[in-house]
């Protein structure tokens, strides 16, 4: 079974300073880290549209029976959720608008599905400026998010092991590659913890009122995500079975 998939988030400005000597100047930049998950989403037939960050923040919608209309599940990558909570009218003119994570929410008890993956704005978050602990989406998600900083670094790398049996995991190899890091949170007592790592829990999904959602600590992307991890053979076939199963199957 394939889904109708929003991808939000997985992209980021740079602005840098270089100096030589007495001489100094900057450089800025746009980069997107959702390319080889799009990739091979679209080629598992998922029907996929995909959102910057700087996209979000205007673009994302405000009903719920226009996320209903197009998707089937949405993914929140590295996507913090001041970008839902603070569009140009509500932070700069101080007007009223939805919040959209309640939407979010509503979508999901109304049957859509809901997959955040982690990373330095997912969760908690770096120094919890991912900040969904304090939104209506840690009503959603089926995990207890931390209220601070969530981010365990690995640099020698941590391996994920499954823990129990389900079609997310089905034909996947129960030896996973090394990732470099994740979000720490706990398993919802009606949740499922699929997979785990130095005892916290990696992989989670859950439901909501009618539909279900799934909690990935670590990145689809680099850093946390390893080259190893980005080449590794059932890359393709983990996603596209999280994503299917998050949509229903």
């Amino acid at each position: 079974m394939t889904s109708r998939v929003l991808v939000v988030g997985e992209s980021w400005n740079t602005f840098a300073q270089h100096t030589k000597g007495l001489a100094a100047y900057t450089t800025s930049g746009y980069e997107e880290g959702a390319e080889q998950l799009l990739r091979v989403l679209g080629e598992a037939g998922h029907q996929v549209d995909y959102m910057p960050n700087h996209v979000a923040v205007e673009g994302f919608p405000y009903e719920v029976e226009v996320l209903r209309e197009k998707y089937d599940v949405i993914v929140l990558s590295d996507a913090p959720a001041d970008s839902f909570l603070l569009p140009h009218a509500v932070f700069v003119k101080g007007e009223r608008r939805p919040n959209r994570l309640a939407v979010i929410g509503e979508f999901v008890h109304q049957g859509g599905g809901l997959l955040m993956i982690g990373g330095y704005m997912s969760f908690s978050g770096f120094e919890g400026r991912g900040r969904f602990s304090l939104t209506p989406l840690a009503e959603v998600l089926p995990v207890d998010m931390l209220v601070h900083d969530d981010r365990i670094e690995s640099p020698e790398g941590v391996v994920p092991k499954p823990v129990a049996a389900h079609a997310v995991l089905e034909g996947v190899d129960e030896q996973w590659p090394y990732f470099l890091g994740y979000n720490r949170f706990g398993a919802k007592a009606d949740a499922t913890t699929l997979m785990e790592v130095g005892g916290d829990p990696f992989l989670v999904v859950g439901e909501h009122g009618a539909g279900r959602t799934a909690a990935f600590a670590s990145d689809c992307s680099p850093h946390w995500g390893s080259p190893e991890f980005m080449a590794w053979d059932d890359y393709a076939s983990f996603w596209s079975q999280l994503v299917a199963w998050v949509g229903g199957a």
